[in-house]
Protein backbone atom coordinates (compact mmCIF):
# COMPACT_ATOMS: atom_id res chain seq x y z
CA UNK A 1 0.00 0.00 0.00
CA UNK A 2 2.81 2.52 0.61
CA UNK A 3 3.92 2.10 -3.01
CA UNK A 4 0.37 2.68 -4.24
CA UNK A 5 0.02 5.84 -2.17
CA UNK A 6 3.42 7.07 -3.34
CA UNK A 7 2.41 6.52 -6.96
CA UNK A 8 -0.90 8.29 -6.36
CA UNK A 9 0.90 11.32 -4.97
CA UNK A 10 3.34 11.42 -7.88
CA UNK A 11 0.49 11.10 -10.36
CA UNK A 12 -1.73 13.71 -8.67
CA UNK A 13 -4.37 11.04 -8.03
CA UNK A 14 -6.66 11.96 -5.14
CA UNK A 15 -8.84 8.83 -5.01
CA UNK A 16 -8.70 5.27 -6.35
CA UNK A 17 -11.00 2.33 -6.72
CA UNK A 18 -9.10 -0.72 -5.44
CA UNK A 19 -10.00 -4.35 -5.98
CA UNK A 20 -8.31 -7.68 -6.23
CA UNK A 21 -8.30 -9.87 -9.32
CA UNK A 22 -11.24 -12.26 -9.37
CA UNK A 23 -9.26 -15.20 -10.74
CA UNK A 24 -5.99 -16.89 -9.85
CA UNK A 25 -3.76 -18.45 -12.47
CA UNK A 26 -2.91 -22.11 -12.02
CA UNK A 27 0.77 -23.06 -12.17
CA UNK A 28 0.32 -26.25 -14.14
CA UNK A 29 2.48 -29.33 -13.59
CA UNK A 30 3.70 -29.15 -17.19
CA UNK A 31 4.73 -25.48 -17.08
CA UNK A 32 8.41 -24.87 -16.11
CA UNK A 33 7.95 -21.26 -15.02
CA UNK A 34 5.48 -19.72 -12.58
CA UNK A 35 3.13 -17.52 -14.66
CA UNK A 36 3.09 -13.83 -13.76
CA UNK A 37 -0.30 -13.16 -15.38
CA UNK A 38 -3.25 -15.09 -16.74
CA UNK A 39 -1.93 -14.81 -20.32
CA UNK A 40 1.50 -16.19 -19.43
CA UNK A 41 0.77 -19.72 -20.65
CA UNK A 42 -2.11 -22.06 -21.54
CA UNK A 43 -2.91 -23.22 -18.00
CA UNK A 44 -6.34 -22.49 -16.59
CA UNK A 45 -7.56 -19.93 -14.08
CA UNK A 46 -10.03 -20.32 -11.24
CA UNK A 47 -12.26 -18.00 -9.21
CA UNK A 48 -10.39 -16.81 -6.13
CA UNK A 49 -12.40 -15.43 -3.22
CA UNK A 50 -9.36 -14.81 -0.99
CA UNK A 51 -8.55 -11.78 -3.12
CA UNK A 52 -11.12 -9.75 -1.16
CA UNK A 53 -9.62 -10.78 2.17
CA UNK A 54 -6.23 -9.51 1.00
CA UNK A 55 -7.69 -6.19 -0.16
CA UNK A 56 -9.67 -5.72 3.06
CA UNK A 57 -6.59 -6.29 5.21
CA UNK A 58 -4.55 -3.83 3.14
CA UNK A 59 -7.18 -1.10 3.30
CA UNK A 60 -7.77 -1.54 7.03
CA UNK A 61 -4.03 -1.19 7.65
CA UNK A 62 -4.04 2.39 6.38
CA UNK A 63 -4.22 5.43 8.64
CA UNK A 64 -7.57 7.22 8.50
CA UNK A 65 -6.41 10.14 6.36
CA UNK A 66 -5.07 7.77 3.67
CA UNK A 67 -7.91 5.29 3.96
CA UNK A 68 -10.35 7.99 2.82
CA UNK A 69 -8.57 8.04 -0.55
CA UNK A 70 -9.00 4.31 -1.24
CA UNK A 71 -12.39 2.89 -2.20
CA UNK A 72 -12.41 -0.95 -2.14
CA UNK A 73 -14.70 -3.02 -4.39
CA UNK A 74 -15.62 -6.69 -3.89
CA UNK A 75 -14.69 -8.99 -6.75
CA UNK A 76 -13.84 -12.47 -5.42
CA UNK A 77 -16.83 -14.52 -6.52
CA UNK A 78 -17.87 -16.77 -9.39
CA UNK A 79 -20.30 -14.78 -11.58
CA UNK A 80 -21.92 -17.97 -12.87
CA UNK A 81 -22.82 -19.18 -9.36
CA UNK A 82 -26.26 -18.21 -8.02
CA UNK A 83 -24.70 -18.33 -4.54
CA UNK A 84 -22.57 -15.28 -5.43
CA UNK A 85 -24.99 -12.78 -3.91
CA UNK A 86 -25.00 -14.73 -0.63
CA UNK A 87 -21.20 -14.67 -0.57
CA UNK A 88 -21.15 -10.91 -1.16
CA UNK A 89 -23.67 -10.39 1.63
CA UNK A 90 -21.46 -12.37 4.01
CA UNK A 91 -18.48 -10.22 3.06
CA UNK A 92 -20.49 -7.07 3.74
CA UNK A 93 -21.45 -8.48 7.14
CA UNK A 94 -17.83 -9.32 8.00
CA UNK A 95 -16.65 -5.75 7.33
CA UNK A 96 -19.63 -3.40 7.69
CA UNK A 97 -19.07 -0.12 5.91
CA UNK A 98 -15.80 -1.16 4.25
CA UNK A 99 -16.88 -2.09 0.74
CA UNK A 100 -17.95 0.68 -1.63
CA UNK A 101 -18.75 -1.24 -4.79
CA UNK A 102 -18.79 -4.57 -6.61
CA UNK A 103 -16.32 -5.45 -9.33
CA UNK A 104 -14.44 -5.54 -11.52
CA UNK A 105 -16.72 -8.44 -12.48
CA UNK A 106 -15.15 -10.50 -15.26
CA UNK A 107 -17.59 -11.71 -17.91
CA UNK A 108 -16.50 -11.72 -21.58
CA UNK A 109 -12.77 -11.10 -21.25
CA UNK A 110 -10.61 -12.11 -24.22
CA UNK A 111 -8.66 -15.35 -23.73
CA UNK A 112 -9.40 -15.34 -20.02
CA UNK A 113 -12.95 -16.42 -20.88
CA UNK A 114 -11.65 -19.68 -22.32
CA UNK A 115 -8.95 -20.19 -19.69
CA UNK A 116 -11.25 -19.90 -16.67
CA UNK A 117 -12.63 -23.18 -15.34
CA UNK A 118 -16.39 -23.65 -15.49
CA UNK A 119 -19.16 -21.94 -17.39
CA UNK A 120 -18.69 -18.81 -19.50
CA UNK A 121 -19.87 -15.77 -17.50
CA UNK A 122 -22.43 -13.48 -19.12
CA UNK A 123 -23.36 -10.07 -17.77
CA UNK A 124 -27.04 -10.97 -18.20
CA UNK A 125 -27.14 -14.36 -16.48
CA UNK A 126 -29.32 -15.18 -13.47
CA UNK A 127 -26.42 -15.34 -11.02
CA UNK A 128 -25.45 -11.76 -11.78
CA UNK A 129 -29.07 -10.61 -11.78
CA UNK A 130 -29.10 -11.67 -8.12
CA UNK A 131 -25.86 -9.72 -7.55
CA UNK A 132 -27.37 -6.62 -9.19
CA UNK A 133 -30.41 -6.80 -6.92
CA UNK A 134 -28.10 -6.92 -3.91
CA UNK A 135 -26.13 -3.98 -5.30
CA UNK A 136 -29.35 -1.98 -5.52
CA UNK A 137 -30.24 -2.97 -1.95
CA UNK A 138 -26.97 -1.51 -0.62
CA UNK A 139 -26.58 1.31 -3.17
CA UNK A 140 -23.33 -0.20 -4.48
CA UNK A 141 -22.02 0.64 -7.96
CA UNK A 142 -21.10 -2.30 -10.18
CA UNK A 143 -17.94 -2.26 -12.32
CA UNK A 144 -18.48 -4.73 -15.13
CA UNK A 145 -15.97 -6.06 -17.65
CA UNK A 146 -18.00 -7.22 -20.64
CA UNK A 147 -16.31 -7.17 -24.03
CA UNK A 148 -18.68 -5.74 -26.61
CA UNK A 149 -17.42 -8.15 -29.25
CA UNK A 150 -14.89 -10.91 -29.91
CA UNK A 151 -11.42 -10.61 -31.38
CA UNK A 152 -12.73 -11.29 -34.90
CA UNK A 153 -16.32 -10.07 -35.19
CA UNK A 154 -16.61 -6.50 -36.49
CA UNK A 155 -20.01 -5.96 -34.91
CA UNK A 156 -21.30 -5.56 -31.32
CA UNK A 157 -21.65 -9.32 -30.89
CA UNK A 158 -22.22 -9.28 -27.12
CA UNK A 159 -24.01 -5.95 -26.76
CA UNK A 160 -27.25 -7.54 -25.56
CA UNK A 161 -25.40 -9.01 -22.58
CA UNK A 162 -24.63 -5.53 -21.21
CA UNK A 163 -27.79 -3.80 -22.41
CA UNK A 164 -30.18 -6.24 -20.72
CA UNK A 165 -28.89 -5.51 -17.17
CA UNK A 166 -28.98 -1.77 -17.88
CA UNK A 167 -32.63 -2.09 -18.82
CA UNK A 168 -33.69 -4.56 -16.12
CA UNK A 169 -31.84 -2.95 -13.19
CA UNK A 170 -32.38 0.80 -13.53
CA UNK A 171 -31.50 1.45 -9.88
CA UNK A 172 -27.99 0.01 -10.25
CA UNK A 173 -25.14 2.30 -11.34
CA UNK A 174 -23.14 0.28 -13.87
CA UNK A 175 -19.59 1.27 -14.77
CA UNK A 176 -18.70 -0.38 -18.08
CA UNK A 177 -15.00 -1.19 -17.87
CA UNK A 178 -12.99 0.14 -20.81
CA UNK A 179 -16.24 0.88 -22.69
CA UNK A 180 -16.39 -2.78 -23.69
CA UNK A 181 -12.99 -2.72 -25.41
CA UNK A 182 -9.70 -4.46 -24.71
CA UNK A 183 -6.15 -4.37 -26.01
CA UNK A 184 -6.61 -7.90 -27.33
CA UNK A 185 -9.53 -6.75 -29.48
CA UNK A 186 -7.44 -3.83 -30.74
CA UNK A 187 -4.58 -6.14 -31.70
CA UNK A 188 -6.91 -7.90 -34.13
CA UNK A 189 -9.31 -5.14 -35.16
CA UNK A 190 -7.41 -1.89 -34.52
CA UNK A 191 -10.54 0.21 -33.99
CA UNK A 192 -14.24 -0.56 -33.56
CA UNK A 193 -16.13 1.81 -35.84
CA UNK A 194 -19.43 1.00 -34.16
CA UNK A 195 -18.25 1.88 -30.65
CA UNK A 196 -18.92 5.62 -30.65
CA UNK A 197 -22.51 5.46 -31.99
CA UNK A 198 -23.23 2.51 -29.70
CA UNK A 199 -22.09 4.44 -26.63
CA UNK A 200 -24.03 7.50 -27.73
CA UNK A 201 -27.23 5.47 -27.96
CA UNK A 202 -26.70 3.63 -24.66
CA UNK A 203 -25.87 6.78 -22.71
CA UNK A 204 -28.95 8.48 -24.09
CA UNK A 205 -31.22 5.56 -23.21
CA UNK A 206 -29.80 4.39 -19.86
CA UNK A 207 -29.05 7.03 -17.22
CA UNK A 208 -27.55 4.31 -14.99
CA UNK A 209 -24.63 3.69 -17.37
CA UNK A 210 -21.16 5.09 -16.68
CA UNK A 211 -18.05 4.60 -18.80
CA UNK A 212 -14.55 3.79 -17.55
CA UNK A 213 -12.04 5.46 -19.88
CA UNK A 214 -9.01 3.36 -19.07
CA UNK A 215 -5.94 2.67 -21.17
CA UNK A 216 -7.54 0.57 -23.93
CA UNK A 217 -9.91 3.47 -24.67
CA UNK A 218 -7.19 6.14 -24.68
CA UNK A 219 -5.85 4.96 -28.03
CA UNK A 220 -7.21 4.66 -30.67
CA UNK A 221 -10.37 6.40 -29.44
CA UNK A 222 -9.75 9.43 -27.22
CA UNK A 223 -6.48 10.26 -28.99
CA UNK A 224 -5.58 9.71 -32.63
CA UNK A 225 -2.28 8.36 -33.98
CA UNK A 226 -0.70 11.80 -33.59
CA UNK A 227 -1.80 12.01 -29.96
CA UNK A 228 -4.46 14.64 -30.69
CA UNK A 229 -7.92 14.48 -29.05
CA UNK A 230 -10.67 13.07 -31.24
CA UNK A 231 -13.37 15.75 -31.76
CA UNK A 232 -16.21 13.21 -31.78
CA UNK A 233 -15.15 11.75 -28.45
CA UNK A 234 -14.76 15.21 -26.98
CA UNK A 235 -18.30 15.99 -28.12
CA UNK A 236 -19.62 12.77 -26.58
CA UNK A 237 -18.02 13.48 -23.21
CA UNK A 238 -19.25 17.08 -23.25
CA UNK A 239 -22.76 15.86 -24.05
CA UNK A 240 -22.70 13.46 -21.08
CA UNK A 241 -20.25 15.17 -18.69
CA UNK A 242 -21.30 13.21 -15.59
CA UNK A 243 -21.01 9.75 -17.12
CA UNK A 244 -17.29 9.25 -17.80
CA UNK A 245 -14.38 8.55 -15.46
CA UNK A 246 -10.70 7.72 -15.78
CA UNK A 247 -9.19 4.36 -14.96
CA UNK A 248 -5.66 2.98 -14.89
CA UNK A 249 -6.26 -0.80 -14.94
CA UNK A 250 -2.85 -1.37 -13.36
CA UNK A 251 -2.45 -4.82 -11.80
CA UNK A 252 -0.18 -5.40 -8.82
CA UNK A 253 2.54 -2.92 -9.80
CA UNK A 254 1.96 0.81 -9.42
CA UNK A 255 5.16 2.47 -10.65
CA UNK A 256 3.58 3.19 -14.05
CA UNK A 257 0.56 4.96 -12.56
CA UNK A 258 1.84 8.58 -12.77
CA UNK A 259 2.91 8.29 -16.42
CA UNK A 260 -0.22 6.38 -17.36
CA UNK A 261 -2.60 8.92 -15.87
CA UNK A 262 -0.62 11.82 -17.37
CA UNK A 263 -1.26 10.31 -20.81
CA UNK A 264 -4.88 11.46 -20.48
CA UNK A 265 -3.83 15.12 -20.14
CA UNK A 266 -4.16 16.02 -23.85
CA UNK A 267 -7.76 14.83 -23.84
CA UNK A 268 -8.62 16.46 -20.52
CA UNK A 269 -6.97 19.72 -21.57
CA UNK A 270 -9.24 19.85 -24.63
CA UNK A 271 -12.38 19.68 -22.47
CA UNK A 272 -13.97 22.60 -20.62
CA UNK A 273 -12.31 22.90 -17.22
CA UNK A 274 -15.37 21.84 -15.23
CA UNK A 275 -16.00 18.81 -17.45
CA UNK A 276 -12.35 17.79 -17.22
CA UNK A 277 -12.53 17.86 -13.42
CA UNK A 278 -15.69 15.76 -13.47
CA UNK A 279 -14.10 13.15 -15.70
CA UNK A 280 -10.78 13.14 -13.85
CA UNK A 281 -12.16 13.01 -10.32
CA UNK A 282 -15.70 13.97 -9.39
CA UNK A 283 -17.74 11.50 -11.43
CA UNK A 284 -16.14 8.51 -9.74
CA UNK A 285 -16.83 9.92 -6.28
CA UNK A 286 -20.43 10.62 -7.30
CA UNK A 287 -21.21 6.96 -8.07
CA UNK A 288 -20.04 5.71 -4.67
CA UNK A 289 -22.62 4.77 -2.00
CA UNK A 290 -24.30 7.61 -0.19
CA UNK A 291 -24.28 5.56 3.04
CA UNK A 292 -21.89 2.79 4.19
CA UNK A 293 -22.94 -0.70 3.12
CA UNK A 294 -23.93 -2.18 6.48
CA UNK A 295 -26.28 -5.20 6.49
CA UNK A 296 -26.85 -4.65 10.23
CA UNK A 297 -28.81 -1.52 9.38
CA UNK A 298 -26.74 0.60 11.75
Amino acid sequence: MPRLLEAMDKGRVDHVMLSGVAVAKKWHEDEPKRPRYYAGDDAGAYWYSATDVIVAAAVKSLPAEQRRRVHPFLTGFNPTDKNADAHIRRMLELDPGLWQGIGEIFTRHDDLTALTYGDVPRANNEALARVYRLAAEFDLPVLLHANVTSKRERNPLYLAEIEEPLRNHPHVRFIWAHAGTSMEIHRHQKKLDFLLPTLRRLLQRYPNLYIDLSWSVLRPYLLDEQGKPDPQWLALVERFPQRFMLGSDVVGQFDSLPELMASFDPFLDALPEQVARQVARDNFLAVLPRQPADPRGE
